[in-house]
């Protein structure tokens, strides 16, 4: 399974580039207005930093507008995957957009029967959030199953992106269950690495190579 970066701070994106785990990344408005830069301008730089697909959303409710503001997008990058939310305006904009050779990532995705109509339309990818799913009470991970069970059965080439990822445990279960990647805050990421036997492994490994110094010096 693929790691990707659920981020639009250049400063995370570059760290975890720089640890070699992350094959793509993914932003959204949200994620965007926080860092209060220009939109092209932070693609550009993600683009730089990550050689793998890069998520950036349209604004546009319309298909007219999602496949505008896509082409625009597009033209940064051929990395750039166009997030496209899971409405009908946008599976119709999804068919035109793969048409023309634009990748796109449908989002806001919250059951299988949307999942399947986005690979339908011709999504390079479907983002099930089963984060926010295990918010409202919920079972996210039992979606994501149900998800890539079907697209098993019928040999589905959309690739599978778990999204709104709140801890390991997700990730681990994302992989469990057979999805192509996770998309993960950088917060996420870090405690990917955590583990209290490692940390007690390191001081004992140091400690006991002080001390066979230390005895040496004597």
């Amino acid at each position: 399974m693929e790691i990707y970066l659920d981020t639009a701070n250049v400063e995370e994106i570059r760290k975890a580039a720089q640890w070699g785990v992350v094959s793509g990344v993914t932003t959204n408005p949200s994620l965007v207005a926080r860092e209060k830069r220009d939109y092209r301008e932070i693609l550009e730089e993600i683009c730089a930093l990550v050689d793998g697909p890069i998520s950036a959303e349209v604004l546009s409710l319309d298909a007219e507008g999602m496949v505008k503001e896509a082409r625009e997008l597009a033209k940064i990058h051929p990395n750039i995957v166009i997030k496209i939310p899971m409405l009908p305006a946008g599976t119709e904009a999804v068919k035109r957009l793969a048409e023309e050779g634009i990748r796109s990532n449908v989002t806001l995705v919250f059951s299988a029967p949307q999942a399947l109509l986005a690979a339908r339309a011709g999504a390079a990818f479907v983002s099930p959030f089963i984060g926010r799913l295990d918010d409202i009470g919920q079972d996210g991970t039992a979606v994501l199953a149900d998800i890539v069970q079907i697209f098993r059965n019928y040999q589905v080439e959309t690739k599978i992106i778990a999204a709104s990822i709140r801890h390991p445990w997700h990730v681990l279960e994302a992989a469990r269950l057979g999805a192509d990647i996770a998309t993960v805050p950088f917060a996420v990421l870090e405690k990917m690495y955590q583990h209290p036997l490692t940390d007690r492994g390191i001081e004992r490994f140091l400690n006991d190579w002080k001390n066979a110094f230390e005895y040496q010096k004597v």
